[in-house]
């Protein structure tokens, strides 16, 4: 089969496409013949190895994950003789980021419970697109924000992977969404149902005089004590994506931040959930969520889709079809 090698760290253009052994399912996994796949900060990290800390679980001289990729859609080929949820030809979506990652190839393996079915209104490439940035998002606002309807959320980054989900994520549990994006973001973000929208570029996030129950940093970009003094009393801020320098402020200070009052600071990291992926699967053939395709891209165009997103400036998901 075809798959993207990586086999040092580096930049995008150190990825080869090449002929590798098709893998065989065992007892407790199944084999998808893998249709679409798409790209996240993951796959970032795991390509550069940076931040450094990463090299702990991705490997300290080089990666030890040789195919990337995480999420996937495609159509079960085989399945080991334990597997009891699935049969071949089921379709189905998963975020393999957990269990060896390797789904930037035709085909990939894994444990029966990283997959779940595929939501029957999607097709493969925005089924693949929706994995790991959607159960981010959910995991971000229902378990760690313990969002309630009526509640105000403020989504910082909504135009983007994780955060176009989060926008409606949070309409679809009640709350009051507004979202900061750039001016060319600001159609979508409404278009995904935000009761408001803050363009970055003509307003300041510290000039409004509106309080939140919960902040969401997908893009964050502020610094703590603005989204510390933009919070409600008991409100909470949640530092998913943005800069190193930000994430590294939230681990060492958000705990001090937290402790002198009764506004909390802390930072998330995703971690895949058969359940979050039955969720989603729920949500989206209820109509109350739909993922976001930027552009797509062919396996042998990897490279290209990474160097594209980390740019930064993708409208929603960027895609990779593979067959």
């Amino acid at each position: 089969m075809k798959a993207i090698i990586t086999s040092k760290y580096g930049a995008p253009d150190t990825l080869e496409l090449k002929e590798v052994e098709k893998p065989v399912p065992k007892a407790d996994e199944v084999l998808v013949k893998i249709h679409a796949a798409s790209v996240n900060y993951g796959n970032i990290v795991l390509l550069r190895g940076k931040p450094y800390i990463a090299r702990l679980a991705f490997g300290l001289r080089k990666p030890k994950f040789p195919i990337p990729g995480g999420d996937m859609a495609g159509t079960i080929e085989a399945i080991g003789e334990k597997v009891t949820e699935f049969k071949i030809g089921d379709e189905v979506y998963g975020d393999l980021s957990s269990c060896g990652w390797g789904t930037f190839a035709e085909y990939a393996t894994a444990p029966e419970k990283a997959v779940a079915h595929k939501p029957r209104n999607l097709s493969f490439q925005d089924a693949a697109a929706v994995p790991m940035a959607a159960t981010t998002a959910l995991q971000a606002i229902r378990d760690i924000g313990n969002v309630t309807a009526g509640q105000k959320v403020l989504i910082h980054g909504g135009s983007g992977g994780v955060g176009t989900f989060a926008v409606q994520i949070a309409k679809a549990l009640g709350a009051e969404v507004t979202t900061v994006v750039s001016t060319r973001n600001v159609a979508i973000a409404h278009a995904l149902g935000a009761d408001h929208v803050i363009d970055y570029k003509k307003e300041k996030l510290d000039d409004k005089e509106q309080l939140y129950d919960l902040v969401i940093g997908v893009n964050g970009s502020q610094r703590l004590l603005t989204y510390k003094q933009i919070l409600q009393s008991g409100g909470r801020f949640i530092h998913v994506g943005g800069t190193e320098s930000q994430m590294y402020q939230t681990m060492l200070f958000g705990p001090f931040i937290s402790m002198t009052g009764n506004k909390k600071i802390a930072t998330f990291l995703q971690r895949p959930n058969h359940g979050d992926l039955i969720r989603m699967k729920e949500l989206i053939e209820a109509g109350q969520v739909k993922p976001v395709i930027d552009r797509s891209f062919s396996l042998q165009e990897v490279p290209e889709a990474l160097m594209y997103f980390e740019e930064g400036h993708s409208q929603g998901k960027v895609v990779i079809t593979i067959c």
